[in-house]
């Protein structure tokens, strides 16, 4: 294996993302976590106030001689609505908006012209509202939550894939 890559993901619930990311060819670690607030160290019963800025975060390690960033964002749209701010399914809150961290020019231009993309194309019904920032510390979240669903002998249910999005992203390849 070459130099592995960092990328960074907030979608909702961390859960479920992870699992998602973990399932990919090519992915070396995900992580649940949180990024983009101004506390330091922020707790999982903190980031839950809205009141630390931060979002729920997955950080993808990857290896980018088998899987590309356009991947990683391919498979990220299609396990979240992005046209909802500070939400996902019943899950309300800034902690849960839909955000790409980048950690270089490359991974911001990537993100940019994904977005732009869909957007055009109209594939979700209303306009996309994810955020593309510039990563910032990424703070591991607490033991119980990493690979959440596995340690519970469970079933991911809150990113099942959207297939319409899926379907549009294979067919630009």
């Amino acid at each position: 294996m070459g130099e592995t890559r960092v990328a960074a993901f907030g979608a909702g619930c961390f859960w479920g993302i992870e699992d998602a990311f973990h399932k990919l060819p090519g992915v070396i670690e995900a992580e649940s976590g949180y990024m983009g607030g101004w506390v330091d160290n922020p707790t999982y019963r903190m980031v839950c106030t809205d009141k630390t800025g931060h979002a729920e975060v997955v950080r993808v390690e990857y290896d980018p001689g088998r899987v590309s960033f356009k991947e990683l964002l391919d498979l990220f749209w299609t396990i979240h609505d992005p046209t909802t701010p500070n939400r996902q399914g019943v899950d309300i809150g800034t902690q849960y908006r839909s955000v790409i961290f980048y950690y270089d020019e490359e991974q911001r231009t990537v993100a940019e012209a994904s977005k732009k993309r869909l957007d055009e194309a109209h594939i979700f019904r209303r306009p996309i509202v994810t955020e593309i920032k510039p990563a910032a510390t990424f703070y591991r979240a607490e033991e119980y939550h990493q690979r959440y669903y596995e340690k519970a002998g469970m079933a991911a249910h809150c990113a099942l894939p959207n297939l319409e999005v899926a379907s549009f992203l294979r067919s630009k390849q």
